[in-house]
């Protein structure tokens, strides 16, 4: 049983909450889903140039407050798990560019209540850590990699390091993760030919490969318009080849998958713009600042941070996260060209 505050739209969510009412689970929105999913952003600070995301670079901005400490990340997701949320995905930018990322992460493992504990990331050094990550607890990875292509790579992300990445894959594998995905953005022009190279990497590898159409964020405008490409692209023709979609499983993201009698591995399909994207919605994000985000492309988020400073702060973060749910949307508006506050997917963790 969770402890959440009773609130009703209209109220304001920026007063503090200091009563918990009677004990219920799950973590519910007004909408009537259930949330057990946070995804923690260590960092938006990465050292890839994606096409999609940063394509000029990193930049910080003036006066940005510092990333979440050590203790302020315990003391978060301790208030999570209060609120039965069991699972956790560490991202970025690039998390593991933070030096206590391993710190980080074996933390974040021992805090009762959280079952699952997973990360993205862009596979820089995997092959050095992957190792260390698994026995810092960490059950599951996902890895970017837009294409299978050397060339096209080093075009969509900035460097030329396919042959590294897909090294980290295979020392994934051989540590035994739980569950090794692959993350690969759509982009028309850049990997849409290569649906057959995939088909052919995921079916000797125990891997889940995700392909998921590039979405609208406000600094980048013009990739969306030039590069989006529908889901139909792909699940047309994964159909057409005996690819059947699976049971979604408890905890999962928005992917649906496939699955070939042929094929070890899975291919997944994220699809935004499709009807009824947002009715499964089982996520919550924060900020490496501190900003707890109903949506990836909702209007901003509201900072946690001031509560996240002592332990005997943990009833008014629970009251305060419990309240904010009255705030979260049925959906986002995407299909209307509106991106929110989103500035590009490394700023929240995507």
């Amino acid at each position: 049983m969770v402890e959440v505050l009773d609130v009703k739209r209209g109220s304001d969510p920026q007063s503090p909450a200091v009563a918990l009412s009677s004990p219920r689970a799950p973590l519910m929105d007004h909408h009537g889903r259930s949330f057990e999913y946070l995804r923690l952003s260590l960092t938006d600070v990465c050292n890839f140039r994606c096409t999609y995301c940063l394509p000029a670079g990193y930049r910080r901005a003036q006066g940005a407050p510092p990333e979440l400490s050590l203790a302020e990340i315990g003391r978060l997701v301790h208030g999570f798990a209060r609120l039965g949320l069991w699972k956790i995905r560490l991202t970025g930018g690039e998390p593991t560019l933070r030096t206590d990322f391993v710190d980080i992460a074996a933390l974040v493992a021992g805090i009762p209540g959280i079952k699952r504990l997973a990360m993205t990331t862009n596979g820089y050094r995997l092959v050095q850590n992957a190792a260390r990550y698994r026995a810092a607890g960490i059950d599951a990875i996902n890895i970017s990699i837009d294409t299978l292509d050397p060339t096209q790579f080093h075009a969509i992300t900035g460097h030329d390091r396919l042959a590294e990445v897909l090294a980290g894959v295979a020392a994934c594998e051989a540590v035994g993760f739980d569950s090794v995905k692959i993350n690969a953005v759509l982009l028309k022009g850049l990997n849409d030919g290569d649906l057959d190279r995939f088909i052919d990497y995921v079916a000797a590898r125990n891997v889940t490969l995700r392909l998921i159409e590039v979405m609208r964020v406000n600094d980048q405008p013009g990739v969306f318009t030039q590069h989006h490409l529908s889901a139909a692209v792909v699940t047309d023709p994964l159909m057409q080849r005996g690819w059947q979609p699976v049971p979604r499983q408890h905890g999962a993201g928005p992917a649906i998958e496939f699955s070939h009698p042929s094929s070890i591995g899975r291919i997944g399909i994220i699809a935004p713009y499709a009807d009824g994207f947002c009715s499964t919605c089982n996520r919550l994000r924060v900020s490496s600042t501190g900003k707890l985000h109903l949506c990836l492309f909702g209007d901003g988020g509201y900072d946690l941070r001031p509560l996240l400073q002592h332990d005997h702060q943990q009833a008014d973060l629970v009251a305060r996260i419990g309240a904010l749910m009255g705030y979260k949307n049925a959906g986002h508006d995407l299909r209307q060209g509106n991106s929110g506050a989103t500035p590009h997917l490394a700023s929240i963790g995507g």
